[in-house]
């Protein structure tokens, strides 16, 4: 979805948004039912936390000796097991779907430094070229994608705007 702005290569040396700290440990994916039985085909041992009403998380168990946590899914050599069936979040990633004072905005992690590295106007360009009507109208069917707004990472586009 992002091959214009991100190379498939950069993303697969990089892996750093399969990679959670025991502070953004509720950032991993947000996952469908279908999602989430594709998940349980390919590791049956993996569990899950419910999100809303039709959505789930990989439960993760903190320990003193892990400050990291890699994604379930995620084969060092291959990248994500589910190939292009992966979650919703992580085919628009570094984009995100945030709420901010009862408003749906798309925002953009400052993790990826390569985006981040972009100007902004080319950013929201690329989101008006059609991925910000996905990324809305995804919201609009699953709200349980909508996450808090952190302060930190950058807005791009309100839901309101016209494109």
């Amino acid at each position: 979805m992002l091959t214009k702005l991100l190379s498939r290569n950069t993303c697969a040396e990089c892996k750093l948004c399969c990679i959670f700290s025991r502070y953004n440990i509720l950032d991993t994916p947000i996952l469908s039912r279908e999602i989430r039985q594709k998940c349980e085909q390919l590791l049956p041992d993996i569990k899950f936390i419910s999100k809303g009403k039709e959505s789930y998380l990989f439960r993760m168990d903190l320990t003193e000796e892990q400050d990291l946590f890699s994604c379930p899914l995620l084969n060092p050599e291959s990248g994500c097991m589910l190939g292009t069936e992966k979650p919703f979040d992580c085919q628009i990633w570094p984009f995100e779907i945030t709420e901010i004072n009862h408003k749906i905005a798309i925002t953009i992690s400052n993790l990826c430094d390569v985006m981040m590295q972009q100007p902004v106007y080319i950013l929201i360009d690329f989101l008006k070229q059609g991925l910000a009507e996905k990324i809305f109208s995804y919201a609009e069917q699953n709200p349980d994608v909508i996450r808090p707004y952190d302060y930190i990472n950058p807005v791009l586009l309100w839901k309101h705007e016209k494109f």
